[in-house]
């Protein structure tokens, strides 16, 4: 299989209160192109500033991360806005829409940097609604639609663009067991199609469903198991 990311040696230093504070260390990973793996750990252990690197929203203090072949650490501030506008797709625990747009306006919305014609990101718009079965709920307010609802538009906005790598911060916290395991079926499916997931989660029982289960506690990754 083909590396999409590359880290190697890569440590991320904040300085807080007058002390610096090592999240991450001398971290070594490496993901395959189309491979689904979850990262659990501690709170304060580093995973949303591994996140944060691989969605390339922050460089890292030392070391190299690489996407694609496209170093991060080294790219421009417009070069990584690009990276993010067209190859990375991010999904949060709070789904992020915008109350006073519809399902597929808020799905638009994340097109906006691509510069697609208006017959474009309408197709791209209707494709992605399809791809999450919401395309009769593409004209509801994101308050007529349930919390998995929202998030399935959540999951929209972020394929319609066609990334690479599709990020989620703890994409089922909000939801409810069985709504859980219907976006995590979603999310395999679109797995399946070949979309790279990387996804943080404190559920043990989200956790199990990947390929790879990675752990990260005091800035240091561990791999726990592949299957």
């Amino acid at each position: 299989m083909t590396t999409l990311y590359a880290l190697e040696g890569v440590q991320k230093t904040y300085r807080t209160k007058g002390r610096e504070v090592r999240a991450l260390k001398n971290v070594d990973l490496e993901i395959e192109e189309g491979d689904f793996v979850t990262i659990q750990g501690p709170t304060g252990g580093g995973k949303s500033t591994l996140l944060q690197l691989l969605g390339a929203l922050d460089t890292p203090t030392r070391g190299s991360i690489s996407i694609a072949g496209s170093q991060l650490a080294q790219a421009s501030p417009k070069e990584l806005g690009r990276l993010r506008a067209g190859d990375i797709g991010f999904v949060f625990q709070g789904f992020n829409l915008i109350p006073t747009l519809s399902a597929k306006e808020n799905v638009a919305m994340g097109l906006e940097p691509l510069g697609l014609t208006r017959e474009e990101r309408d197709a791209r718009v209707v494709e992605a609604l399809g791809q999450v079965g919401l395309v009769e709920r593409a004209d509801h307010l994101p308050n007529e639609l349930s919390g998995g609802q929202q998030q399935r538009v959540a999951i929209a906005r972020a394929i319609a663009k066609r990334p690479k790598v599709l990020l989620a911060d703890e994409p089922t916290g909000n939801l409810d067991e069985r709504t859980r395991d219907e976006i995590m079926e979603l999310l395999e499916g679109l797995n399946a199609t070949g979309l790279t997931l990387i996804l943080v989660t404190h559920d043990s029982a989200v956790a199990r469903r990947a390929r790879r289960r990675l752990r990260l506690d005091h800035g240091t990754v561990t791999d726990i198991t592949r299957r």
